[in-house]
């Protein structure tokens, strides 16, 4: 059961294995892009490929969609990045359970958005659970784990690509172990050192130049391409791409959010400052900080994010 690239990593290892994939479960064909036309799921397209069958109910609550799945007659159901919740029907019937792929080091970032979270937060490492999934959010006993460090440049597509791999290895590891044992090891969680991993939103982008230049540089590596990390300069929203964080000695004489020189270093909170390295101007194509000072999107001595309204 999966629906984006970090589910077909997962889906592609299983195939490649040899193991019996019965089936596969991804969430209905959408419309994309400008001309709005309907395309199935990466995990959707790829399954078709290989001839194995594709359910895609918009819901599971259905007793004939449960039904269904049921009768598939499953030994255990693998789930990444589905996009359903699966009803304890669903999850009882394969006779070893779901186990969930999970994008962090469980207990820490339960929710929607684990990836993204570990980078925006700070966190000096993340990884790949594997859980035996249960009716709570991601509070199922814990099968397998693998961390992998978090570095000052590390962005959310870096991290996403590698855990979908070491996803998809332990996906594999359990299912050797399930076959050997037949049973699961799994620990529980400790509920008190858990943390929620919200469903991002739009309003999340929006820089505050009163946080210091390392938060700010972990959000704009955090959300991009989605929602994406913005301030305004001149009435004009700014996407913000790529940003450095500067390591000398400034100068806090400055407002936050002050665009000092040509260098494109910005003053932040708590008397730190960052370099802005790439932008995208509102209706424009991404540029690198000298092409935007010399077409005029930005100039020294503007105070970034001034005016800016938190619902923009």
């Amino acid at each position: 059961m999966g629906t984006p690239d970090f589910a077909l990593v997962a889906l592609n290892a299983l195939v490649e294995a040899g193991e019996n994939v019965v089936c596969v479960y991804s969430r209905p064909p959408r419309p994309k892009g400008r001309g709005h036309q309907v395309q199935k799921s990466p995990v959707h397209d790829y399954a078709e490929n290989c001839s194995i069958p594709v359910f895609t109910p918009k819901s599971l609550k259905d007793p004939i969609a449960q039904a269904e799945f049921d009768s598939h007659d499953l030994d255990v159901c693998i789930v990444a990045a589905y996009g359903l919740i699966l009803p304890e029907a669903v999850l009882d019937a394969p006779k070893h359970g779901c186990l969930n792929i999970h994008g962090s080091l469980l207990p820490r970032w339960r929710g929607a958005a684990p990836i993204q979270y570990a980078i925006w937060k700070g966190d000096a490492e993340t990884g790949v659970t594997i859980m035996q999934m249960e009716k709570g959010l991601d509070t199922g006993a814990m099968i397998l784990k693998e961390s992998v460090p978090i570095s000052s440049s590390t962005t959310a597509a870096e991290l996403h690509d590698k855990l979908a791999y070491i996803g998809a290895d332990l996906a594999l590891e359990a299912i050797n172990l399930l076959a050997k044992n037949g049973q699961f090891d799994a620990e529980k969680q400790d509920d008190s050192a858990s943390t929620y991993a919200s469903m991002l939103k739009k309003s999340d982008g929006i820089v505050d130049w009163q946080a210091s230049a390392a938060e700010i540089s972990s959000q704009v590596r955090a959300l991009n391409p989605w929602p994406g990390v913005w301030t305004c300069a001149r009435g004009k929203r700014i996407k913000m791409l790529a940003v450095r964080v500067c390591k000398d000695d400034v100068d806090n004489s400055y407002t936050p959010g002050t665009l000092e020189n040509k260098s494109g270093l910005v003053r932040c909170g708590g008397g730190s400052a960052l370099y802005i390295e790439r932008i995208q101007p509102e209706g424009k194509k991404a540029m690198d900080i000298s092409a935007a000072l010399n077409g005029g999107y930005l100039t020294s001595g503007d105070v970034l994010g001034a005016g800016q309204k938190a619902n923009q």
